[in-house]
C-alpha cells in the first residue's frame, strides 16, 4: 500500500515536471512568437532609413532587426523548422506590402500647411518610388529610399535567414544534438549574420553614403550584431524543448 502511493506521488510529481513553462494554448505560442518575429522586422526596416553613427561607427539605426536571428531560434525550437521558414516569408510579405502602401501615400493629396512644413517631402525622400530632384543614377529615381531598404531587407533576410534555418536544422539534428542550447544560437548566427550585414548596405545604401562609410557600415553591423547576440543569446531558454501550449502537451502525455 505504501509502495503504491509512493509510485503514485512520484508519477504525479513527474507530471508536473512535464507540464508545459506556459498555460497557453498553440494559437497563442504562435501569435506570441511569430508575432514578435514580424515587429523587429518591421520597426528595423523602418528604422533603418536613418543611419547614425556612435563615434567612428557608422550604421543604420534599424539595429533591432538584430533580434531576429535569435527570436528566429526560439520559433525554429518551439514551432519547428517550417513554422521559422513560414514566419521568414512572412514577414517578407508584410514588409514589401506596407512598403508598397507608403508609395500609394506619398501620391496622396497633400494638405498645404502640412507639405509647406516639410512632411510632403520627407514622406516623398523616404517613401516614393520618384525621385523628382533629378540627382543621382537612375536607379536612385527609380527606387524610394524607403523601397530600396526593404527590398534590400528581403532579399538578405530571405536568404540570411533561411540559411540561419537549415544551419540551426542541422547543428540541432547532427553534431550539436547533445550540446548546450546556447551554442545553436552560435553556431547559426556566426553565418547568417556576416551574410546579412554585407547584403543589406551594398543594395541599400550604393550610391547614397560614400564607400569609406559603406565599409564602416559592414563591420558595424557586424559587431553591433554580435554584441546583440552576446547579450539576448539566454532568450533561447525561455521556451523549452517540450511544447509551451497546453494542446500538444495534453496529446503528447495521453499517448
Amino acid at each position: 500500500m505504501a509502495e503504491n502511493e509512493l509510485n503514485r506521488r512520484e508519477a504525479s510529481r513527474e507530471n508536473r515536471e512535464a507540464e508545459p513553462l506556459f498555460k497557453l494554448d498553440k494559437t497563442q505560442a504562435i501569435i506570441i512568437l511569430c508575432g514578435f518575429y514580424l515587429f523587429f522586422s518591421f520597426a528595423g526596416n523602418i528604422a533603418a532609413t536613418k543611419v547614425t553613427y556612435f563615434g567612428t561607427l557608422v550604421m543604420d539605426a534599424g539595429f533591432i532587426y538584430s533580434l531576429t536571428f535569435t527570436w528566429r531560434d526560439l520559433i525554429h525550437k518551439q514551432l519547428g523548422k517550417k513554422a521559422a521558414i513560414t514566419t521568414i516569408w512572412l514577414a517578407a510579405a508584410i514588409n514589401l506590402s506596407a512598403a508598397l502602401y507608403f508609395q500609394l501615400v506619398v501620391f496622396l493629396p497633400a494638405e498645404p500647411s502640412w507639405a509647406k512644413a516639410g512632411g510632403q517631402a520627407a514622406w516623398q525622400f523616404l517613401f516614393g518610388v520618384i525621385n523628382t530632384s533629378g540627382s543621382g543614377a537612375w536607379w536612385q529615381s527609380i527606387f524610394s529610399l524607403q523601397l530600396r531598404i526593404v527590398l534590400g531587407s528581403i532579399i538578405t533576410a530571405v536568404i540570411a535567414e533561411l540559411i540561419d534555418t537549415y544551419v540551426y536544422h542541422l547543428w540541432t539534428t547532427g553534431i550539436g544534438k547533445n550540446r548546450p542550447q546556447w551554442s545553436r544560437v552560435f553556431v547559426s548566427n556566426s553565418i547568417s549574420i556576416p551574410i546579412d550585414s554585407v547584403l543589406f548596405p551594398v543594395i541599400a545604401y550604393t550610391g547614397i553614403i560614400s564607400a569609406v562609410a559603406m565599409v564602416e557600415m559592414f563591420w558595424t553591423n557586424i559587431t553591433v550584431k554580435a554584441i546583440v547576440t552576446l547579450l539576448v543569446f539566454w532568450t533561447i531558454y525561455l521556451v523549452p524543448e517540450k511544447p509551451i501550449y497546453k494542446n500538444d502537451y495534453m496529446k503528447n502525455t495521453s499517448r
